[in-house]
């Protein structure tokens, strides 16, 4: 759905419901799946990163631990794109009242990472190697919710790139990033 920006924390009420209802719909996966934690490698070794990532938007493997910890979680997921949905506190404010760029920061290199890691064939992992930053707009607990929408630029064999949009749901925007990632082999399981 396309909205037109209706100034900065104005939600538009049919886009904050969906992305509510969204919301609501995968908390509740989570809940009755596994939760947050940390996949066993054996689980998802011979997985696509792009089964992966469905797999725990599923709730069928647990969700990452530090998305519980800072309020966000992982809301739709594609070949070469990752969305992730935030709610700003007070518990992410910097000393000036208003959310601290690290939170911005970690929604968008989620989505970035995320985007990247459903390009990867079963085998094959990425680490960021880069993340570049560009807060364009302070985010307080007025604003009900935020996305974080990370797309792959280019997915190579050694080198991937992408680029992410923190919007609300009346479309500002609030921040931009992109990042370099590093593209490599797992190392073969051990034998027991």
């Amino acid at each position: 759905m396309t909205t037109t920006p209706t100034g900065a924390g104005a939600a538009e009420p049919d886009t904050l419901a969906t992305w509510l209802a969204r919301e609501q719909e995968i908390r509740a996966r989570h809940q009755n799946g596994k939760g947050f934690g940390v996949a066993e490698r054996d689980q998802v070794r011979n997985m696509s990163g792009l089964e992966m990532l469905q797999a725990m938007l599923h709730g069928e493997i647990p969700g990452a631990p530090i998305a519980g910890t800072l309020d966000f979680l992982m809301v739709e997921v594609g070949t070469g794109r990752a969305v992730f949905q935030g709610t700003p506190g007070v518990a992410h404010y910097n000393p000036l009242g208003s959310v601290h760029g690290g939170w911005f920061a970690t929604l968008l290199d989620s989505a970035l990472g995320c985007a990247v890691h459903s390009m990867m064939p079963a085998g094959r992992a990425y680490t960021t190697a880069e993340l570049h930053l560009n807060l364009v707009r302070a985010i307080t607990t007025g604003v009900p919710r935020v996305r974080a929408i990370g797309q792959v630029v280019h997915c190579g064999r050694q080198l991937a790139t992408a680029e992410a949009r923190l919007v609300g749901p009346d479309g500002t925007l609030y921040a931009h990033a992109s990042t370099t990632c590093l593209v490599f082999a797992l190392p073969p399981q051990a034998q027991p």
